[in-house]
C-alpha cells in the first residue's frame, strides 16, 4: 500500500481568546506529537520498512485517536498489551505497526537495510503567528534533535521529525549543517503526510551508499 496522502493528521481546533486573532481562518489546526509519529512511521514503510514500532505516551493518546487513525489507513488491530486500549499490534498485509507506552525508547523505531531507524518527533500548531506557539514549534524542534544526541546506537539512523510549517523550515535549515555533522537529520512532514528532509535526505541513494 502507498501512503502517499494521509487523511486527519489535523485536529481542527477553536482557539483560547488570546490566540484567536493570530490563528489563520479562527480556528487552530494541530498536528499532535502521534499525528507526527504515525505519519513518520507510514514515510519509514515508503522505504523499505516492513515493521515500525512507535512509543507514545499516555498523554499523546488522549489527544489523538491512534486506533482509528490506524484503521482508517488499512491497519487491523490484531494483538493487544497492557491497560492501554490502542498499544497493540496493528496489520496491514505484510506491514506491521506496533504501539507501545513505555518511554525511552525512540518515538518511532524501524529497520531498514540493516540499519536501525530512531526518530523523535514533536508536534504544534502548523497555522498560527502567536508568538508563544511558534516559540513552542522551534522549541520542538530543538528538544527533538538534543534527545538524539544523548543516543550512542551503533549504526543508527537518527532523526528529528517535527510538523512542516515556516517557522520549523527556516529553523531546520539553520540546523541542518550543524545537526548532520553530528549524525542527526531533520524531517518535517507536512499535513499531508509528505516528508521533506532539510540537509541530508537519509534514504537518498548517495548517503545510503555511505553507510
Amino acid at each position: 500500500m502507498r501512503f502517499s496522502e494521509l487523511q486527519n493528521l489535523i485536529l481542527v481546533m477553536e482557539p483560547p481568546e488570546k490566540r484567536l486573532a493570530k490563528a489563520e481562518g479562527g480556528v487552530e489546526h494541530h498536528m499532535s506529537e502521534a499525528a507526527v509519529m504515525l505519519a513518520f512511521a507510514m514515510h519509514l514503510f515508503k522505504h523499505g520498512a516492513q515493521k515500525v514500532s512507535i512509543h507514545p505516551d499516555g498523554e499523546h493518546g488522549k489527544r489523538f485517536e491512534i486506533q482509528a487513525w490506524l484503521a482508517t489507513h488499512g491497519f487491523t488491530w490484531r494483538e493487544g498489551w497492557g491497560t492501554t486500549s490502542y498499544a497493540g499490534r496493528y496489520l496491514n498485509g505484510n506491514l506491521v505497526v506496533e504501539v507501545h507506552v513505555k518511554p525511552g525508547q525512540g518515538d518511532v523505531v524501524a529497520t531498514i537495510g540493516g540499519h536501525p531507524i530512531v526518530a523523535e518527533c514533536k508536534g504544534g500548531i502548523v497555522n498560527t503567528r502567536h508568538a508563544g506557539q511558534v516559540s513552542r514549534l522551534r522549541k520542538g524542534l530543538h528538544e527533538a534533535a538534543g534527545q538524539l544526541l544523548t543516543r550512542s546506537g551503533v549504526g543508527e539512523v537518527n532523526i528529528a521529525v517535527a510538523p512542516l510549517t515556516n517557522t520549523t523550515r527556516d529553523l531546520a535549515i539553520k540546523m541542518a549543517p550543524r545537526a548532520n555533522r553530528a549524525g542527526i537529520n531533520i524531517a518535517l512532514v507536512s499535513a499531508t503526510g509528505a516528508v521533506e528532509y532539510c540537509g541530508a535526505d537519509p534514504f537518498s541513494a548517495e548517503v545510503v551508499a555511505l553507510r
